[in-house]
């Protein structure tokens, strides 16, 4: 349980145009939930939605009838549902003439659906109800909300809420069943199969009338629920939590108000987002959610009490999964197999990620007794942990609370598994907490760029895309994906005559010479934020990419390739040029996506109103990655929105410098000149002449630009000072600029440290000097001879230089 908290709230704000309407936004579906079966109006309510099109369904089961304008920021979509529609929680986006909403999350039920009518806050004053109907509610600041229902005895009464798990607000439910003396018969708070919402049961003792209530924890508000009360069942737990694919599986189901009780299912051939857990039913009646259950490859050990000590241990075949209840407090299970050396496990114990009560810890040991390794909270509060099995023989695993509670709730489930390849493929976010640039919208006859991330594990190479059921009229251009990358450049183009038109896309990746190592689309919405640290009450990932057509833009753009490579340790200036429609004068503002490993490159660049170009700088640190990449250029205009263009995939070669510089230190004195001598290494030959200039040169220190050619070997730089530029030492480099193919080739080459001392003053009671003595006549000079150029001092012999002169002066 916890008490108020900070919510985060995230939202752009469009300046609105009447005619275009770009990146729509998606805040809330309403009603948040209906029952299959019926047909409903949805209202998709956000911003700049007035303009949508179609409504994208992640799950079969339903069937837009049409789809109709509210006004400027929502929509409406009248949705046939159907009678075997699954149950829960479903997820649902619109694309618009021009863009692709976030997605959200709506509920189908399976009870006939009233509205909640006040007053009902006080205990005497109830709204009546009959039993198996959902109500949809609201719930303000200290508000309390009662409804009574009538039953007899021995029937089942069970009241669930869907409040955070709607995903619309921090809203912590409690939820109470009372009889008409007001005493509790059954509350909840956060009941763990429904994380922080809560589930209320009992069996009715007598007949007659009974009272559910439903508050906020804390006595806040402002908040929806969805509010089941009925006679269908309701387990909090089921054993075993899983089983292997295609059987036919006795599960038992626990913590019933009825009590526990077995039902038969058949369970699917693949794994499968639709499947979501089994479903209890009593008849026609079924719970409003799942009871979790995990999908495995092979079947199932089960522990056999009493398996509280080594010698108890129940004996358990590999690859099974091994499967417990720790039913009372200080419970331990112990499991034993047998191993073979070399043998490597990822071993997964599921307890809370199964919506069990417990917090699992596992602990591996040899037949001795000796530990091997140990977890508690590697994925959450559930625990993990990759072994290498030592030696042939037998091991024990050991299962207990970290807590040391137990009780019928307590299931938990270990699963072995070998180490595997696998990949998921993702678009990185670029708003916290937010979907924006998540989806794939390409106009007609335009492109559009984005960044895909890959997470390997367990093997390594390149990787190839292999998109499955895109849009008519959409081709996607991308590289394959290099060995030591995570992230790689798409470009999505459509054809001037595709048609409008979004799909769910599967959205596929796969090893570049090994077919069978592939894997698809992941993508997470963070609904509710709050704290403590920023946690999570409420998302939903979805597995697929959600891709479309829109209408068309007044503008693209293009990048014009670099005729010359971008050095290490160099710049470059990339030339973008936008093509517009005719009175379409807006600035675009342009992005650099993706950046080769160890390339720079400015947040962004601005072509201004009416203009047609712009230069976007970049740069290349001293260890980027020498390759032929390939790059593209993001760019938008503010049209009611933030409709985007993409430039094509370009080349951007990085090479190793051309050149290189070896400069070195210099010293000298407030008001006096110095050198800078520089030797000169050229790698990569180059026709005429190289410019250079000293950069980074202190205030009122100055040096000539020089120029250099291919077979130059040293250069040195004049450099003045004042009598009043700072002292102190002061870095400084070289910039080179060679032109090739009429552009530029720019490096940073060199780098050293240029001293300026502050000159010594005279020595105190210095007498002065004597004058000279008088010379007699010299005879006539001979012919003047060509001075020797000056030694160049070494930085050493400068130092020894300055040493002496110290003396000399008594310092």
């Amino acid at each position: 349980m916890f008490r108020r908290a900070f919510i985060a709230a995230f939202a752009l704000v469009f300046c609105a145009t009447s005619l275009f309407a770009a990146s729509p936004r998606l805040s809330i579906i309403n009603p948040r939930g209906v029952q299959r079966g019926t047909e409903a109006v949805l209202t998709f309510s956000g911003s700049q939605l007035g303009d949508g099109q179609q409504v994208l369904f992640y799950s079969p089961g339903f069937e837009v009838v049409k789809v109709e304008t509210v006004d400027a920021n929502n929509c409406k979509a009248t949705v046939k549902i159907s009678a075997d529609c699954r149950l829960g929680e479903h997820v649902a986006q619109v694309r618009t003439k021009t863009g692709i909403s976030d997605y959200r999350t709506f509920y189908i039920g399976a009870l006939p659906q009233v509205d909640e009518k006040e007053p009902n806050n006080f205990f005497d004053q109830p709204q009546p109800i009959t039993l198996n109907q959902t109500v949809v509610g609201t719930v303000g600041g200290e508000d309390v909300d009662y409804y009574i229902v009538e039953a007899k005895k021995g029937q089942r009464i069970c009241a669930e809420v869907e409040a955070m798990r709607l995903g619309s607000a921090l809203f912590d439910p409690y939820v109470a069943i009372l009889d008409m003396k007001r005493f509790e018969l059954s509350a909840a708070d956060d009941t763990p199969l429904v994380n922080q919402d809560s589930v209320a049961s009992i069996v009715a003792p007598e007949d007659g009338k009974y009272m559910v209530q439903i508050r906020e924890t804390a006595y806040g508000g402002g908040s929806n629920y969805r509010l089941h009360v009925g006679t269908f069942p309701r387990p909090l737990a089921v054993y075993p939590a899983g089983g292997k694919l295609g059987e036919e599986i006795d599960a038992k189901f626990l913590g019933d108000p009825a009590g526990e009780f077995v039902q038969k299912f058949k369970l699917p051939t693949a794994n499968s987002n639709e499947f979501t857990g089994l479903f209890a039913t009593a008849g026609a009646e079924i719970s409003p959610s799942p009871n979790p259950f995990r999908l495995f490859e092979h079947g199932n050990s089960l522990e056999v009490e009493p398996n509280n000590a080594v010698a108890q241990a129940t004996p358990a075949t590999l690859p099974n999964a091994f499967n417990g209840i720790l039913q009372e407090p200080g419970d331990i299970d112990f499991f034993k197999f047998i191993a073979t050396k070399g043998q490597v496990f990822e071993v997964e114990c599921y307890g809370r990620r199964i919506r069990s009560a417990v917090d699992p810890v596992m602990v591996l040991y040899n037949a001795q007794g000796g530990g091997i390794v140990s977890n508690d909270d590697s994925r959450g509060p559930d625990s993990y942990f990759r072994v290498t099995i030592p030696a042939d023989g037998e091991y024990l695993l050991s299962v207990t609370d970290h807590l040391q509670r137990g009780g019928p709730g307590f299931v938990y489930r270990v699963e072995f598994t070998g180490v595997v390849p696998s990949l998921q493929l993702s678009i990185p976010q670029v708003e916290r907490y937010g979907q924006y640039r998540r989806q794939i919208y390409v106009a007609k006859g335009n492109r559009f760029g984005t960044i895909i991330n890959a997470s390997r594990a367990n093997f390594g190479g390149k990787l190839l895309l292999e998109p499955q059921g895109m849009p008519a009229g959409i081709s996607i251009i991308a590289e394959p994906m290099a060995e030591n990358l995570a992230s790689m450049p798409v470009v999505f183009e459509a054809a001037a005559d595709a048609p409008l038109d979004g799909k769910l896309v599967d959205f596929i990746g796969r090893h570049a010479d090994n077919p069978a190592i592939r894997g698809g689309f992941f993508n997470r919405a963070e609904f509710i934020i709050g704290a403590p640290g920023q946690s999570m009450y409420s998302w939903r990932d979805v597995d697929r990419l959600a891709v479309a057509v829109v209408d068309e833009l007044p503008f693209k753009i293009d990048l014009v390739e670099p005729k010359v490579p971008l050095t290490q340790n160099g710049s470059m200036q990339l030339k973008v040029v936008a093509t517009r429609k005719e009175g379409f004068k807006a600035p675009i503002t342009l992005l650099f996506p993706f950046a080769p490993p160890g390339i720079g490159a400015a947040p962004s660049v601005t072509i201004p109103e009416g203009q047609n170009e712009a230069l976007y700088p970049v740069n290349a640190a001293g260890n980027a990655q020498v390759g032929k990449w390939r790059v593209f250029v993001l760019g938008y205009a503010e049209i009611g929105g933030a409709a985007y263009s993409s430039t094509q995939l370009g080349n951007l070669e990085v090479t190793a410098p051309w050149v290189t510089f070896a400069m070195q230190r210099s010293a000298t004195e407030q008001g006096q000149p110095t050198e800078v001598v520089c030797k000169v290494e050229v790698a990569t030959p180059f026709e005429g002449n190289a410019n250079v200039q000293l950069v980074a040169l202190p205030n009122k220190v100055l040096s000539q630009p020089l120029q250099f050619t291919k077979d130059t070997k040293e250069l040195v730089f004049k450099v003045t000072t004042e009598k009043d530029s700072p002292a102190g030492k002061h870095g400084i480099f070289g910039v080179v600029t060679i032109t090739a193919n009429g552009e530029p080739v720019t490096h940073n080459v060199g780098g050293a440290e240029l001293r300026i001392d502050v000159p010594l003053p005279p020595k105190p009671n210095t007498p002065a000097p004597m004058p000279a003595p008088a010379v007699a006549a010299a005879a006539p000079a001979p012919m003047p001879v060509a001075a020797a150029p000056p030694k160049r001092l070494s930085r050493l012999e400068q130092l020894r230089e300055d040493a002496k002169a110290k003396t000399a002066q008594g310092k």
